[in-house]
């Protein structure tokens, strides 16, 4: 019989108030608290927080309190991360970045699903599915980014978007929902 960590890391329902669940969350709820109360100076004892509580870390990278997420091992990031204020991952499944990712500020990546049916939310179950974000891509500030959503790479998400589906590469999405706009060309400057 599976756990109710092994339904979650697997993409079955699950019960998030299972005991040992909560305590990984409480975990990661204080190392996020640790590293928001941390002064600018103290850079290195910040990147050591975040690859404690990171599944992966590779690289350079930056995240910018405030930030919080529900586990921490469920996150990758590639090298040159750059997340800015108020970060949330909500990582009840894997949420994988490749390098050079830039993310404005206010921006939410969530895996976590919650039934649609009322008396099926009121049992407490709910699932997750992955989120992955290519190389190169940059985030505007206020984008969420929902379950099972694969971002291309180079892609650029416009400020205040939903995204509720993948993204291929190469395009400037936008929108709520989240859209293509158009393909990113050669000589595309600001």
């Amino acid at each position: 019989m599976l756990t109710e960590k092994e339904k979650m890391l697997n993409g079955k329902p699950y019960y998030p108030a299972d005991r040992n669940l909560a305590a990984e969350r409480n975990n990661a709820k204080k190392l996020c608290f640790e590293y928001n109360s941390l002064p600018p100076s103290q850079g290195k004892k910040k990147q050591l927080i975040i690859k404690k509580l990171f599944g992966k870390t590779d690289g350079n990278f930056l995240i910018e309190p405030f930030f919080n997420c529900d586990y921490g091992y469920n996150i990758e990031i590639g090298k040159n991360f750059y997340m800015n204020h108020n970060g949330i991952i909500l990582d009840c499944a894997k949420v994988t970045f490749g390098d050079n990712v830039l993310i404005g500020p206010n921006c939410g990546f969530y895996t976590a699903m919650h039934p649609v049916e009322p008396n099926e939310r009121l049992t407490g179950l709910e699932a997750a599915k992955p989120i992955t974000v290519g190389s190169n891509v940059w985030f505007g500030g206020n984008v969420v980014v929902l379950p099972g959503v694969t971002i291309g790479d180079n892609s650029v998400i416009g400020a205040g978007s939903v995204v509720t589906k993948s993204i291929p590469p190469n395009v400037v999405a936008v929108g709520n929902p989240c859209k293509v706009l158009r393909t990113i060309a050669e000589n595309d400057t600001l």
